[in-house]
């Protein structure tokens, strides 16, 4: 009733092995395990830089800031 059971996938999984033979889904699957792994790791890597970059950004405005050595004591016994 408008669904697909798994007899139907059983036999759709069957004419696919026969058309393409083992060897052949074995290396697609290989293939997309492949690309699906060097996806993963492109994202970690972007991810990993993109907080270099926020690290850095945060320490050149720090960096770039004046730092007053002088306290609040220091400049009372000036006055």
């Amino acid at each position: 009733m408008g669904g697909i059971s798994i007899w139907q996938l059983l036999i759709i999984l069957v004419i696919v092995v026969l058309l393409f033979g083992t060897k052949r889904l074995k290396g697609i699957g290989t293939d997309l395990g492949g690309a699906i792994k060097g996806f993963k790791k492109a994202v970690s890597e972007e991810e990993k830089d993109a907080d270099f970059e926020q690290k850095k950004q945060v320490e050149e405005k720090s960096a770039a800031e004046p730092v007053s050595t002088e306290t609040q004591s220091d400049v009372k016994e000036k006055s």
